[in-house]
């Protein structure tokens, strides 16, 4: 089983996948619009959200996240799409130069919170907002982190 971050759009979802794909260097991804299979004829979807992402997902480096858009016409059910702090994609990596290279792509565009640097609980550690408002945190040694904490406990 795995835990995967799913990122809801308003709109912009096909625009988020190419610029994730690229930044993470995905090895496979996959989306569906919505007029990519048969409409409900009782209920037909106005023509601007049938170009729109209804499903998604973006693999790269072990890891996936999903994405889609949130439609117009079902904000009465969804309820408007919030920005903000209510979502972080946590980059896990050991391998340093991945792990940096990731962060100086994903933050063209947006805005860094934390520089990646050397601090008590990881020997690289940062944190980002991207261009489309998601938070990203980096970190190389959160597993060895977790485990020395845990350990020391006991």
């Amino acid at each position: 089983m795995s835990a995967i971050a799913y990122l809801n759009f308003d709109g912009i979802a096909g625009e988020a996948i190419e610029f994730y794909s690229e930044a993470l260097q995905a090895n496979e991804v996959k989306k569906v619009k919505f007029n990519d299979f048969p409409q409900d004829p009782n209920y037909p979807l106005p023509e601007n959200e049938l170009n729109m992402i209804m499903e998604s997902s973006v693999q790269f480096a072990g890891g996936k996240i999903m994405m889609s858009d949130i439609l117009p016409s079902m904000k009465a059910v969804t309820g408007e799409l919030v920005k903000g702090n209510n979502i972080l994609i946590s980059l896990v990596i050991e391998d340093q130069q991945a792990l940096e290279k990731y962060f100086n792509q994903l933050s063209v565009g947006g805005h860094v919170v934390m520089p990646l640097s050397n601090t008590p609980w990881s020997s690289c550690f940062g944190l980002l907002v991207d261009k489309f408002g998601v938070a990203w945190k980096f970190n190389r040694d959160a597993d060895r982190f977790l485990d020395k904490v845990i350990s020391n406990k006991q």
